[in-house]
């Protein structure tokens, strides 16, 4: 390695390296914790003992780990563990690499990088906004500096692939799922495009495009959509982005009924289950929709967005009021060793549909913060995120009412592809070390216990070349089922 190089490598890991007090602890540094992992039983009293690297944790002896799940996650266990899971626990506070351009980016752009008084982001190039070992707990704006460190943590290219989403039923009906692809295709502050301003030529206007399409069942099959975030929405949060779907009734792309999405925009699927008679109904309403045009009704409620499939991959920081809540230890599927859909279709989510149990969970130090809207919806009032503090990926998340009571509950699986003997390398050569979003689990505890779950064990997060590029940040690609 040339001087030069050295230098810059020494640099890199400076500035990036938490310090003693900051940082989790050593990695492979298990705790010790006040159960008997063999034993976890209600009631009495139990020996402590350490958390070790391959130990399997069954539902018998959840309760010795209790303490490494946030309290949320906890009070509803029951969607979430199951009677026959097996939990591995995986690496204590695994130091996972990132490829060395994004490394380079943060040190060369992160002493540019400052908030305004509104939230909103300045200087910010490319790289991590804010390296963690410069971070103080104690700042008032502690927590808005971790949520723009969330929004712009590594992720490659962006994830596209496949999905399923399943829909738990409430009391009566049956569970509905719907398949398809999608793509988050980040076209801005991309470390790996230095040579070209940090940019995607084909959509200099915007922070990021995304879309998919439906394929199965038949009544939502062809319906797709493209979402379009201005470069504006980082300086002003209540810029709207370019949101549009095609309804196969319409055979045209029209603007989505919802202006205003926080995160990653999904169409209301299944209101395109209809029945046409004199005029479009959507599915699960009551009232005929009677208009000059018969799809129309069925266009405009097929647009609305539902907060369903891609929760949490993307948020606008600037759109919240953030509070700094601490640092705990967690244990989450931050690199899950099994597969589900499309690669293994008949994986066992246990009776509710939403447990990711099964499958290897990480001793991670997260770092926890809450959020309240600027402008809540008729929904959401405010989240609590537990960010993972080394990768800054989601690891849990809670959305509340404006009454302050949970709204829903969310696990994020990740898979990363430094792991994955045959992922791709990267276009200029190595490893992509990047963390794909391979599935989800929310339960929605405001609906009398239902749920979704997403998996998307196909998806890649890998730059993609200029014509499909060109395809993904066309609206008019909609109409051709893209």
């Amino acid at each position: 390695m040339r001087p030069s190089a050295t230098r810059l490598a020494i640099s890199i890991a400076c500035v990036l390296a938490a310090s003693a007090s900051a940082a989790p602890p050593p990695e492979g540094t298990c705790p010790t914790l006040s159960g008997d992992a063999q034993a976890g039983t209600e009631g009495g009293d139990v020996a402590p003992f350490v958390l070790q690297e391959g130990m399997r944790i069954a539902l018998g002896n959840l309760l010795a780990v209790r303490q490494l799940f946030p309290p949320e996650v906890w009070a509803h266990r029951e969607a979430f563990f199951f009677e026959g899971m097996r939990m591995e626990v995986g690496p204590c506070h695994r130091r996972y690499p990132v490829p060395p351009f994004y490394s380079q980016a943060t040190l060369i752009h992160w002493e540019s990088v400052r908030l305004d008084d509104d939230g909103n982001l300045e200087g910010y190039v490319a790289g991590l906004p804010f390296p963690p070992d410069r971070l103080d707990p104690d700042a008032p704006d502690a927590a808005l500096r971790w949520a723009w460190n969330l929004e712009h943590r590594y992720r490659g290219a962006g994830p596209s692939g496949s999905f399923r989403l399943t829909d738990m039923p409430s009391r009566i009906g049956a569970v509905e799922t719907y398949e398809g692809s999608f793509f988050l295709l980040r076209t801005q502050h991309r470390a790996d495009l230095a040579d070209l301003a940090y940019r995607v030529p084909e959509a200099p206007k915007h922070l990021f495009v995304a879309g998919g399409r439906f394929d199965e069942p038949f009544h939502a099959r062809h319906l797709a959509w493209r979402q379009l975030r201005p470069q504006k929405a980082a300086e002003q949060f209540k810029e709207s982005d370019g949101t549009f779907v095609y309804v196969p009734d319409m055979r045209k792309p029209r603007r989505a009924a919802t202006a205003w999405v926080d995160g990653l925009y999904t169409p209301r699927y299944s209101s395109s289950q209809q029945i046409q008679a004199g005029g479009g109904v959507p599915f699960g309403v009551g009232d005929q929709v009677g208009a000059i045009n018969p799809t129309a009704g069925v266009s405009a409620a097929a647009s609305e967005n539902i907060r369903r499939g891609f929760v949490g991959l993307v948020i606008r920081p600037n759109a919240y009021r953030w509070t700094y809540r601490g640092e705990r230890d967690v244990l989450a599927p931050l690199n899950a060793s099994r597969t589900g859909y499309p690669l293994n279709e008949d994986r066992n989510f246990g009776p509710s549909g939403l447990s990711l149990a099964s499958d290897r969970w990480d001793l991670r130090r997260a770092v926890v913060i809450d959020g309240v809207l600027k402008r809540p919806n008729e929904n959401v009032a405010g989240v609590t995120l537990y960010l993972d503090y080394q990768t800054q990926q989601p690891l849990y998340y809670i959305s509340r009412r404006k009454n302050g009571l949970i709204l829903d509950v969310g696990i994020l699986a990740h898979r990363y592809s430094g792991d994955l003997g045959h992922y791709p390398e990267w276009p200029t050569g190595g490893k992509a070390h990047v963390f794909d979003p391979v599935a989800e689990s929310f339960y929605t505890a405001a609906e009398g216990g239902t749920g979704w779950r997403r998996e998307s064990y196909d998806i890649r997060s890998l730059p993609h070349a200029p014509d499909e590029r060109g395809r993904m940040t066309s609206v008019s690609e909609l109409t051709r089922g893209r």
